[in-house]
């Protein structure tokens, strides 16, 4: 499990998504991936993360990778 702190940008305030076990180790509730964290973020800046993508070695690669597991996360969005 990780912490992050977001402000600003579209993002809605005074919102504590997820928890986590009484040890912090696991996630018990509304677990993101990283992918959804880059999807949102991309979807923040005005990019959209199934479309945006860069040339590597002659394939065009997606910041979310191959599927379309990220998932811009609607309830973190103002």
């Amino acid at each position: 499990a990780y912490t992050m702190w977001m402000a600003g940008g579209g993002i809605k305030g005074g919102v504590a998504y997820g928890k986590t076990d009484e040890f912090g180790y696991y996630p018990v509730e509304n677990s993101v991936s990283i992918r959804d964290l880059q999807a949102t973020v991309l979807h923040l800046m005005g990019l959209d993360p199934y479309r945006f993508h860069y040339t590597y070695q002659g394939l065009d690669q997606r910041l979310i990778g191959p599927t379309n597991d990220g998932k811009v996360l609607q309830a973190l969005l103002a």
